[in-house]
């Protein structure tokens, strides 16, 4: 069978999976739509968290983005997985105590202020569209290379299965979709991995294959891509390319940013207990290290066999660059998706491929009579081509298609089921109209899903930067709005709700002008010597740490020149907070 209707019977089979458990689990109750009835366990709950966080950006750009870093991609991992610490520590367990739907409704009564609660769903907005602006610019990626759709329609086709799940099912749907969905993204990465790895350096473990020596080379595998990188002028694979300042900024903005994630800690308000909370995290870090101890020796291995096909034997001689004309097929196929592109610059009809941006290599290239690199390679096709590249069977090439989807839409319908609550319960059930009836929440709740999925599917077709990046930026609006309040919300009786809304305003809003001024299309001029010009030299990605300290800062300051709080919101802080017969008291308040 070839690759394309391969491909079509993996992918189809996995959408009939998804629509069926989303019809077997649909919601009948404002309950079961957002919070699931509360009846999972918790090991459901944290394979579905798993598969609600490890987004496309875990699944197709984190590799990518440690292929082309290399040790700097490091910030990621860290920052990602001890993210799920400071969730399972701090926020968890205390949220699932409190017991009710949203965040937004956390914060509108934790400081008894329907503002509080507008301004926690603004920033839920803001985090939201921006995080799932990746997930479907992921499914674009992975129609248009495996299923040889337009990406118009393949972002068409990827909204019809979340409209689906997200629209009838709700969270018990959505659970328990990215249950299945799991399996199969963790089962379409660890597989080609494996192969690869054995293929490299006869090591079945891709976490011990990356330490290895290559076989019949007698070198390690690390070794020899540091040799083969800086032989083109790139920087040494094992060596950073970020100051440690921004490092510090971007690891410690991704952490706090998973633990204000707002999809993410919905997921603890669907477990019957508030130890099972606790457990949940548990869970989903065990099973999200599968993948993340996987990335590395993803990320390496497929550097290395890049680079061995486009230079096939010795660099700077006549014939070591592989011919355009003898491409393969997977580079033929990729060129398609306007993802990886050819200009011959020197018109020899060979694939230069190397470092032109490095001063000390642009010598060195001109002796071997190159005028330019002429490869560009997008760094979120690395995990999907790499099969390809190293010429694994076709079934294989075809699961990761599946999973790559599966990453995609699992965290999409998370996020947009978010999105959906913030207006049918937080706006318009609490706020707007309090009368409606269960049943006319529900209605609102799914149409604002459709609407919510709609503008998702504009954000996949026109995303703000590749997936990983944007990613890094929701991170980081989360770091700098959410987290904070709901920290302060918890541990602290003295801040009231003109800090908190004060605190959140000034997070979000310094977070995202940040971004928008040395990422965006406004101002050029501050991006001719760009990291000359950040804010301590913490690079937009990292920026969320200093949102995040002036949230603090602001909140505790306006806090400490207003009243306290009144005090049956400092009981329900000591409520929250002290675990008196916490097991016990699952829907007490």
């Amino acid at each position: 069978m070839d690759l394309k209707t391969l491909t079509y019977a993996v992918v189809g089979a996995s959408f009939v999976l998804y629509i069926g458990i989303a019809f077997w689990s649909r919601a009948r109750s404002t309950g079961d739509f957002y919070v699931a009835g509360k009846h999972v366990h918790p090991v459901a709950n944290g394979m579905a968290t798993a598969a609600d966080w490890m987004s496309a950006a875990s699944f197709i750009s984190m590799a990518g983005l440690i292929a082309f870093l290399g040790y700097g991609g490091s910030v990621y991992l860290m920052g990602w997985t001890g993210g799920y610490v400071l969730l399972a520590l701090l926020l968890a367990p205390y949220l699932r105590k409190y017991g009710r739907f949203t965040v937004p409704e956390f914060i509108g009564d934790r400081y008894y202020s329907n503002a509080a609660r507008t301004v926690a769903v603004i920033c839920l907005i803001f985090i939201s569209f921006t995080y799932v602006a990746g997930q479907m610019r992921g499914v674009g990626i992975v129609f248009s290379r495996f299923l040889e759709v337009p990406l118009n329609l393949g972002l068409v086709i990827g909204m019809g299965i979340v409209f689906i799940y997200a629209v009838l099912g709700g969270m018990k749907g959505i659970t328990y979709t990215q249950v299945a969905q799991y399996c199969v993204l963790i089962f379409a990465y660890t597989v080609p991995a494996v192969f690869i790895a054995l293929q490299l350096t006869g090591n079945p473990v891709p976490q011990l294959g990356l330490g290895s020596e290559l076989k019949g080379e007698g070198v390690y595998l690390l070794d020899k891509l540091d040799a083969i990188v800086t032989d083109l002028g790139f920087r040494a694979y094992t060596e950073g390319s970020k100051s440690k300042t921004d490092v510090f900024a971007i690891t410690l903005a991704l952490m706090v940013g998973t633990a204000g994630l707002p999809h993410v800690i919905v997921r603890f308000f669907t477990v019957p207990r508030v130890a099972d909370a606790r457990r949940s995290a548990g869970w989903a870090l065990l099973f999200i290290a599968i993948l993340y101890t996987t990335a590395p020796a993803v990320g390496a291995m497929a550097r290395y066999n890049l680079i061995n096909t486009l230079q096939p034997g010795e660099i700077g001689s006549a014939q070591g660059n592989l011919e355009y004309a003898q491409r393969p097929a997977w580079f033929r196929t990729w060129e398609e998706t306007g993802l990886l592109a050819f200009d011959d610059h020197n018109g020899d009809g060979r694939i230069q491929y190397y470092d032109d941006t490095n001063p000390d290599f642009r010598e060195t290239a001109k002796s071997y009579g190159w005028q330019g690199n002429e490869l560009g390679v997008d760094r979120d096709i690395m995990v999907l081509a790499n099969p390809e590249i190293a010429r694994l069977p076709n079934w294989v090439i075809a699961l990761v298609a599946a999973g790559g989807i599966a990453a995609a839409l699992s965290t999409a319908a998370g996020l947009l089921l978010v999105i959906s609550a913030s207006f049918s319960h937080d706006l318009l059930k609490s706020i707007i109209a309090p009368g409606i009836t269960d049943k006319q929440e529900l209605a609102a709740g799914r149409i604002a899903a459709a609407v919510a999925i709609l503008l998702a599917g504009y954000l996949g077709w026109n995303p703000p930067g590749f997936v990983a990046q944007v990613v890094a930026f929701a991170f980081g609006l989360a770091a700098a709005s959410l987290f904070p309040a709901i920290l302060m919300g918890i541990f602290s009786k003295r801040v009231n709700k003109q800090g908190a809304i004060a605190g959140m305003l000034t997070g979000l809003t310094f977070t995202f002008m940040y971004i928008i001024v040395y990422k965006g299309v406004f101002f050029e001029p501050l991006r001719e010597n760009i990291a000359a010009n950040w804010l301590f030299g913490i690079s937009p990605e990292g920026i969320g740490v200093v949102g995040m300290v002036l949230n603090f800062a602001v909140a505790w300051a306006v806090s400490m020149m207003t009243e306290e709080p009144p005090e049956e919101v400092q009981e329900l802080v000591e409520f929250i907070r002290v675990p008196r017969g916490a097991a016990a008291a699952v829907d007490s308040h």
